[in-house]
This record gives C-alpha cells, structure tokens and sequence, in this order.
C-alpha cells in the first residue's frame, strides 16, 4: 500500500473538538476502522538514531515502524511501514503480514516476501543495522472521511501514551501519557488544499496547526527519565 499526502495536526482540548464536530459532523462518514486503539511499535537503533535525525532534520524525515489496530493478538495481520516527510508532504509505505513473519524476519533479517516495498524496508533495515521494536505509542482513535472526497481523512487522537514494545490483550490501556487528560490530537489528512468548509470551521472555532511528533514526545520522556 502507498499513501502520499498533506498532514496536519492540531492539539484539541475536548470543548474544542466537541465545537469543532458540531458544524462538521454531518460532512463525515465513520472511517472502515471506526474507533479503535492504535498501536504503533516504533523501530530504532539501541542509541535512537531514527527519531534523533527525525528531531534535527528540516526537510527530509523517516520512520520504521509495525502497526496494529487493536491488539496484536495473531489474529489480524500488521502493518509493517515506511513513514517518509518531504517538505510537508508524507509518504506512506506500508506491507501487510502476519505477526510471527514481522518478528521472524527482524530476528532473520531474510524478508517473509519479495515485493518492491518489502525490499525498500530491507534497504532501511540494512543500512540502520538491524533496528529493533522499542517505543510503541497507543491512543484511542475516532476516524472519519468527508463525504464529498473520501481522500481527506480526519482522526482524532486521544489518551496518548507510550509503552516499551507491544501491548498484549490484557495491558493494552496501560502507558505513559504523553498528552493532558481530555486532550485530542486531530490529523487532517489531505491530497492537496483542504477543503474550504473545513478550513472556516477550523478558524471559528479557534484550531490552529501545531507541530506535534508523538514518537518524539516519548522519546524526551525516555531521555528525561534515563537522565
């Protein structure tokens, strides 16, 4: 799977959100995922080189990372991605398999599959010397599309914590917050201009842009407690 388009992110407090909703709610259509937890195993080399050069880059910014929507039980197959950003433009590749082919393959280092994406991954993990799973970032995510283009997508992100590797069924809620209670991160996602209806009902209810990297908050936890 290949995704390229414009991100946006907004910190919400829940009046804003809930105002927010109400000039735009009948606009949307619930995303396929509807609500779920999102969990997001970042991969990174022992002294965090990936999201250190993240931090410091201007232009050019990469992630690896497995994601799972809802509990990585086995059951359901994970995503395993590339998350490139190129002058505010993200690029997302993503292969699908199966838990045990995700973690055989970073213990093997032998791809589970031969597919352009799958090498491009090798590539990465190759020239990063084999990064392994460490930080995983969970939240709670509402997800939507507008009904007029199902290519702009708004999720909503809330309890936003972070955890060392996967949950299980049993510890999925537990964490790290990394944002306040009853605080949302909203993500607009868009192929080119966002939509006019949109953007005014942005500016009326006072929301603005606001860089926010979710790995990179847990990462200056992580730093802040080691140090």
């Amino acid at each position: 799977m290949i995704f390229k388009r414009k991100e946006k992110k907004y910190r919400l407090t829940k009046e804003q959100k809930e105002a927010l909703m109400s000039r735009i709610s009948n606009k949307l259509v619930p995303d396929k995922y509807g609500k779920k937890t999102i969990c997001s195993l970042y991969l990174d080399t022992p002294d965090y080189l990936l999201i250190r050069n993240s931090i410091d880059a201007v232009s050019y910014k990469e992630k690896l990372r497995i994601r799972s929507y809802g509990a990585p039980n086995g059951k359901e197959k994970l995503f395993f991605e590339i998350k490139k950003k190129y002058k505010g433009v993200v690029y997302k590749r993503r292969v699908s398999l199966w838990r045990d082919e995700v973690f055989n393959y970073i213990e093997s280092g032998v791809p589970p599959i031969d597919t352009q994406i799958m090498r491009e991954i090798d590539y990465l993990m190759k020239l990063y010397r084999q990064p392994r799973p460490d930080v995983c970032i969970l939240c709670e995510r509402e997800a939507y599309l507008t009904a007029e283009d199902p290519n702009v997508r708004l999720t909503f992100d809330e309890n936003l914590r972070y955890r060392r590797g996967f949950p299980d069924e049993n510890n999925i809620s537990e964490g790290t917050p990394i944002t306040e209670e009853n605080e949302y991160i909203l993500e607009i996602k868009t192929p080119g201009a966002m939509p006019l209806w949109l953007a005014n009902a942005l500016s009326e209810c006072k929301i603005y842009p606001r860089s926010f990297s979710k790995y990179a908050h847990a990462y200056i936890d992580i730093m802040k407690q080691q140090n």
